[in-house]
């Protein structure tokens, strides 16, 4: 390292005074230490975290460096030299504090137990928080967009990604939005601080909100117990949810994914991706069964969106199999829904999303 480092806090060469006495520069402090070697770091291109620091140590350090002129060769390899003994004599490392540790521990503990530590500590989750707000979903946002004043949802507007920022404004009503929209157009004189602040204040909102039992709402959970239930139990269950609330049934009938819903729901390019992870016996008992489950447009859309060959081939073996049991029938269609479900889950296939009235 040739180049010199600015330091106020450098020794002075050693003079000689009136004769034999010496005078050498008072030691370096720990600040001063810590200064060179950031500074050195810097120099050489290396991408320091220091704003993960406490900001009193960022303000000691900026004091120290700004204090300084330049250090000669040799205190700088001292310097160095006694950094590179401390690193190599750490066996272990911990974060500081409850928050530090919390943070290494995500995804380790229960949100429960993190969620109980955090609050009695007095801590809030660290990072940036309109990271942790971005990755929301609708269901979170949408109640803040609705309820905070028009200037703080134009300014979380602003923040959030182009196509979840459209999507938002999609659900809300139309004078809302509009309000929004316009208010955007006035965010340009905000500051870099006020919008810390908002985000803060957001992010601490969310903190304070009960932790929820289940991750997913009611309507997705009745409709994957739906999903995997048979045909009449099904009917059953909607037709006696329509009896104690009609909103709530129609609300899972959405959610519901049978199979009956793939020509409404299913690309026909998708078909053929999806038949290859389906067993053709599954097939063939779907297939047959469908016409006396009232789901005959349903294998016909399957069949047409196959190759000729591969569809005449089907029919035969439909022909020979004759009329299934119900029993099989469902449990057949259950098999195909599943893996439809799984490519959907795994991101492989994207279903159809089908208009309201």
């Amino acid at each position: 390292m040739t180049e010199l480092v600015p330091m106020s806090a450098a020794p002075a060469p050693m003079q000689m005074g009136g004769g034999s006495s010496l005078r050498t520069a008072p030691p370096l402090s720990r600040r001063a230490k810590a200064a060179i070697v950031v500074r050195l770091l810097l120099n050489e291109g290396a991408d320091i975290p220091l704003e993960d620091l406490p900001e009193e140590l960022q303000a000691h350090l900026t004091t120290a460096m700004g204090n300084m002129r330049v250090v000669d060769r040799d205190t700088l390899h001292d310097v160095v030299g006694e950094f590179a003994e401390e690193v190599e004599r750490i066996g272990l490392s911990f974060p500081g504090g409850i928050a530090g540790a919390l943070s290494a521990l995500d995804g380790k503990i229960s949100r429960q137990t993190a969620e109980r530590l955090r609050k009695e500590a007095g801590v809030r989750e660290t990072g940036d928080p309109w990271a942790r707000i971005r990755e929301m979903g609708p269901e979170l946002l949408l109640p803040i967009l609705e309820e905070e004043s028009i200037e703080i949802a134009a300014v979380m507007l602003s923040k959030l990604d182009v196509s979840k920022a459209a999507e938002l404004l999609g659900k809300m009503p139309g004078p809302r939005a509009r309000q929004i929209t316009y208010a955007v157009s006035m965010t340009g004189a905000v500051t870099p601080d006020a919008v810390e602040r908002i985000g803060l204040s957001l992010a601490t909102q969310m903190d304070a909100r009960p932790l929820r039992a289940f991750d997913d709402g009611p309507v997705a959970r009745v409709g994957a117990i739906l999903n995997s239930s048979t045909t009449t139990t099904r009917d059953d269950m909607l037709a006696g949810l329509d009896e104690k609330d009609e909103g709530f049934a129609n609300a899972v009938r959405k959610a519901i994914f049978t199979f009956a819903n793939i020509p409404s729901r299913i690309a026909p390019r998708d078909i053929p991706r999806i038949l290859r992870d389906v067993e053709q016996e599954a097939l063939v008992t779907a297939i047959a069964g469908a016409p006396a489950m009232g789901m005959e447009a349903s294998s016909e859309f399957i069949l047409s969106n196959m190759s000729a060959r591969l569809a005449d081939q089907l029919r035969e073996e439909v022909a020979e199999a004759g009329t299934p049991k119900t029993g099989d029938v469902d449990d057949a269609m259950s098999s195909i829904v599943a893996t439809i479900r799984s490519m959907e889950a795994s991101g492989e296939l994207m279903l159809v999303t089908e208009e309201e009235d």
